[in-house]
């Protein structure tokens, strides 16, 4: 069962994704936050699997949340869930440490299946918003993140495979390690990259023909 804590400051949009959520066999929502200072708390307690964030909140927004919690060392995939298409809120987001960003206005089923993928750890991006990302993330690539990274052999083969949309589990049966391998050589190479999700570096590999 995966564990989910919704973070959002309209009790309306947290119970319509609760409810969608709640028909889906193997997710569980085990927490709710109205805030991002309440959801520091909530994630601290119920050590979840998984955080669906939304961006605009009062007081700490969900950037600074997301920021907040990966400081903190929390792992749990992070996906932000809002209305903004902003490009510079998308790659903030991203930037802060945010595993995907899906648009609210996609039907329910499209956002049960980004929950699913990036439960997976696939990699959950509303398409209008990828090529935003990629433009982003080139013009940076010569001197801002991801700048001449030394990596293995055994990341640059992980980093092609999460770049094709491979989650954890399948990178770990096809190359016959651990999935806790997998992850320790993902932290790796995200932190020479210096990017803060898999999201950036795979697009910035398939931007820069990495991979």
């Amino acid at each position: 069962m995966t564990s989910i804590v919704l973070v959002d400051d309209h009790p309306m949009m947290r119970k319509g994704i609760r409810q969608l959520i709640e028909i889906q066999d193997g997710l569980e929502v085990v927490a709710e936050a109205g805030s991002g200072e309440e959801a520091l708390v909530l994630v601290s307690l119920h050590q979840p699997d998984m955080i669906l964030m939304d961006l605009n909140m009062k007081g700490m927004d969900g950037i600074q949340t997301v920021s907040a919690l990966r400081q903190q060392g929390v792992s749990a995939c992070i996906l932000m869930i809002t209305v903004s298409d902003n490009d510079k809120d998308v790659i903030a987001a991203l930037r802060a440490g945010a595993d995907g960003y899906v648009l609210k206005d996609v039907e329910p089923e499209e956002l049960i299946k980004a929950i699913l993928d990036a439960e997976r750890g696939q990699l959950v991006v509303s398409p209008q918003l990828t090529r935003v990302l990629a433009r982003s993330i080139r013009q940076e690539s010569s001197s801002g993140p991801g700048a001449n990274p030394e990596l293995t052999a055994r990341e640059l083969q992980i980093l092609g495979m999460i770049a094709a949309g491979s989650a954890n589990k399948l990178i770990a049966r096809e190359l016959g390690i651990s999935e806790a391998t997998v992850k320790v050589h993902v932290k790796n190479l995200l932190k020479k990259l210096n990017f803060r999700s898999r999201v950036e570096a795979a697009v910035w590999a398939v931007s820069n023909h990495i991979v």
